[in-house]
């Protein structure tokens, strides 16, 4: 069974840092795609940070040069390095994995890439 639980999510002011991890259970990290996404109230999911099994790292715009996706693979766990955040980050943040998200056809930013999500960890983040 695969399982994938978030965690480090919380209230910062704006500037700060959080990071969030993701640990998971009956699925490698180091061999597939694993994705950050997030959804903010009355908005669509979006796709913010991946990292494929090569160890490429990609990023949304958005937080391109402010976050860092990265994974430890004897944890079996991804990561979220969060800094400079600002308060249109708030938002609850997944943990997402799939066999490949990248490629002809394929996107990362896609949420329909990804075979398992976790929970949800919700980022708030005042001014």
């Amino acid at each position: 069974q695969v399982r994938l639980v978030e965690s480090g999510g919380g209230s910062v002011q704006a500037g700060g840092s959080l990071r969030l991890s993701c640990v998971v259970s009956g699925y490698s990290v180091s061999k597939n795609c694993m994705g950050w996404f997030r959804q903010a109230a009355g908005k669509e999911r979006e796709g913010i940070a991946a990292i494929y099994a090569s160890g490429t790292e990609v990023y949304n715009d958005s937080v391109k040069g402010r976050f860092t996706i990265s994974r430890d693979n004897a944890k079996n766990t991804v990561y979220l390095q969060m800094n400079s955040l600002k308060p249109e980050d708030t938002a609850t943040y997944y943990c997402a994995a799939g066999p490949l998200c990248w490629g002809y056809g394929r996107s990362w930013r896609n949420s329909y890439e990804y075979d398992y999500w976790g929970q949800g960890t919700q980022v708030t983040v005042s001014s």
